[in-house]
C-alpha cells in the first residue's frame, strides 16, 4: 500500500505542479471576460431564479425544483471539503491558501456557469425525469461519444468511489477521535444507511438533501460567525495574515509560496468542484425555462461553498493557531480549532455536522455516477453492481487511511477536470449565446424563455423546441 500512495504521490505532483493549476486559473479567468464577469454581474439574479418554481415541462416531463438541482450539487460541495479539506490546505500551505481558494471560486464561478448552461442545453428527456452532464454535451455538442463515455467512466470512478471513500473516512476519524468508535462498526453504520437511499432513487436523494444540507450548513455558519464575533479584533491580524503569507517573500524563499497555491487551488476545487463537470449532473435534472438559470444557480453554489463555508472554517483555523506542526488529519484539526474556542462541546457538535455533511455527500456523489452509468447504457444490472460497488468503497474509506483517499481523490478529480474543461471550451460559444439570449429578455422585462433555434447550430439539442418550452406548438 505504502508502493501505491507514493506512484499515486507522483502523479499527483506531475499534473498539480503546473497543469492543472494554468488551466484552471487560465481558463477562469479567459471565462470570466468572455462572459462580461457573468459571476459578479448577475449575482442578484442567481439569488431570483434559486426559487423558480416550475417542475413540471409543457409535455408532462418531471424535473426537480431549481432549488432541489442546487441542494443535490450542494450535497456533493459541501462537506469534507469546507471541513477537513481546508485544515490539510492550511496545515501544508499556511493560511496563504485561503486566498487561492478564494481566487480558484471567483474565477471558478464563472466556469461553473459555462458548464451547467451546456448541460441544460444538451439535456435529454428519459420517462418522466431528465438525464444531462459532460458526457451528454461531449456526445451532443462536439459529436464525440467516445470522449463521454471516457468522462462517464471516470466520474463514476472519482464520484461514486473514491470522493465516497473520502467522505466516509472523514466520518470515521471525527467520530473515532471524538466517540472513541471503533471505525470497522462506524463503517458498516454508513453503508446501512447509504444503501437506505440509493436503492430509493433520485427524488429520495433530493427531498434528503433539500433538508439536510441548509440546517446543517446554517448552523455551521452561525457558531462560525459567533467564533469570528468574539474574536473580531483578531480579524484584521487574520487577514494580513492570510494575504502576506499568499504573496510573502519569506514563503517564495521557503518554498511556502508553491504549496499555498497548490493546496489552494486543489482543495478549493475539491469543495466547490467548478470546471470539474460534476454539477452540471444535477443541473441537467432541474426543470428550467431557459439554460442560463441553471447556469446561476450552479455559480452560486460555488460562492455558497467557498467563499462562506471555506472561509468560515480557514478563518477559525487560522486564529486558533492549531494548524502548525499539528500531528492531527483534516477533520480532527477542524475539531481542536473549535474546541480551543468554545470547549469541548464544539467538538461534538463538528463531528455530528460532518456526519451529515459527509452523508449527503455520498448521496449526491452517487447520484452523479448513476448518472453516468445509465448513460454507457441503461442497464438495471449496472447499476445494482454499481450500487454495490459504492458501498464498498464506503466501507474501505472509513478504515483506509487519510492520505491515500486524498491523494487518490486528487488524482482521479484532476483528470477528470481536463476533460471536462477540454470540452467546455470547444463548447464556449453556445453557452455565450444563451447567455446574451438570457440578457436581452431580461432586458425586454421578460421571464426568460429558451427556444433552440436560438442557436446557430442546434445539432444535438433534443430539448428546447417551442412546443416544450411554451406547451403552444411549433
Amino acid at each position: 500500500m505504502g508502493v501505491v500512495e507514493q506512484v499515486i504521490g507522483v502523479a499527483n505532483d506531475a499534473m498539480w505542479g503546473t497543469i492543472l493549476i494554468a488551466v484552471l486559473l487560465g481558463l477562469g479567468l479567459w471565462f470570466t471576460i468572455r462572459t462580461d464577469f457573468v459571476q459578479f454581474r448577475y449575482f442578484n439574479e442567481m439569488i431570483r431564479v434559486m426559487f423558480d418554481k416550475r417542475v413540471v415541462s409543457a409535455e408532462g416531463k418531471k424535473g426537480i425544483s431549481s432549488f432541489q438541482a442546487f441542494a443535490i450539487s450542494a450535497a456533493s460541495r459541501v462537506g469534507t471539503g469546507n471541513l477537513a479539506g481546508v485544515a490539510s490546505a492550511v496545515a501544508v500551505g499556511g493560511p496563504g491558501a485561503i486566498f487561492w481558494m478564494w481566487l480558484i471560486a471567483m474565477l471558478g464561478s464563472a466556469t461553473a456557469f459555462v458548464e451547467s448552461t451546456l448541460a441544460q442545453v444538451y439535456k435529454t428527456p428519459d420517462k418522466d425525469q431528465y438525464r444531462g452532464g459532460p458526457a451528454y454535451y461531449m456526445e451532443k455538442g462536439l459529436n464525440q461519444r467516445w470522449l463521454g463515455i471516457i468522462f462517464a467512466i471516470t466520474i463514476t470512478f472519482t464520484y461514486g468511489l473514491v470522493f465516497n471513500s473520502v467522505q466516509s473516512n472523514t466520518i470515521s476519524l471525527a467520530f473515532s477521535g471524538e466517540f472513541d468508535i471503533n471505525r470497522n462498526m462506524m463503517a458498516i453504520v454508513l453503508c446501512v444507511l447509504t444503501a437506505i437511499v440509493i436503492f430509493g432513487g433520485l427524488k429520495r436523494i433530493a427531498t434528503v438533501t433539500q433538508y439536510i444540507v441548509p440546517i446543517m450548513a446554517i448552523m455551521y455558519i452561525v457558531l462560525a460567525v459567533y467564533i469570528l464575533i468574539i474574536n473580531i479584533a483578531e480579524v484584521p491580524d487574520m487577514l494580513g495574515l492570510i494575504f502576506s503569507n499568499a504573496f510573502g517573500i519569506r514563503e517564495v524563499a521557503g518554498g511556502g509560496f508553491g504549496a499555498a497555491i497548490m493546496m489552494g487551488i486543489k482543495r478549493g476545487l475539491f469543495s466547490n468542484e467548478a470546471g470539474m463537470g460534476s454539477a452540471p449532473n444535477a443541473a441537467a435534472t432541474a426543470e428550467v425555462t431557459h439554460p442560463a438559470k441553471q447556469g446561476f444557480i450552479q455559480a452560486l453554489g460555488v460562492f455558497f461553498d467557498t467563499i462562506l463555508m471555506c472561509s468560515a472554517t480557514g478563518f477559525i483555523l487560522v486564529s486558533a493557531g492549531s494548524y502548525a506542526d499539528s500531528e492531527l488529519d483534516g477533520i480532527q484539526l477542524t475539531q481542536q480549532a473549535f474546541e480551543f474556542h468554545i470547549g469541548t462541546g464544539a467538538a461534538i457538535f463538528i463531528a455530528i455536522a460532518i456526519f451529515f455533511f459527509a452523508y449527503s455527500s455520498i448521496l449526491g456523489n452517487y447520484y452523479y455516477g448513476e448518472s453516468n452509468i445509465d448513460y454507457i447504457q441503461n442497464s438495471g444490472v449496472g447499476r445494482f453492481i454499481y450500487r454495490i460497488a459504492v458501498l464498498l468503497m464506503v466501507f474501505f474509506g472509513a478504515v483506509a487511511t487519510f492520505d491515500l483517499v486524498w491523494q487518490l481523490a486528487d488524482l482521479t478529480m484532476g483528470i477528470m477536470a481536463l476533460i471536462n474543461l477540454y470540452a467546455i471550451t470547444r463548447l464556449f460559444g453556445v453557452a455565450r449565446r444563451v447567455l446574451h439570449d438570457y440578457r436581452d429578455q431580461r432586458k425586454a422585462g421578460k421571464d426568460p424563455v429558451f427556444y433552440r433555434d436560438t442557436l446557430d447550430d442546434t445539432t444535438g439539442v433534443d430539448y428546447w423546441g417551442r412546443d416544450q418550452a411554451t406547451g403552444k406548438g411549433e
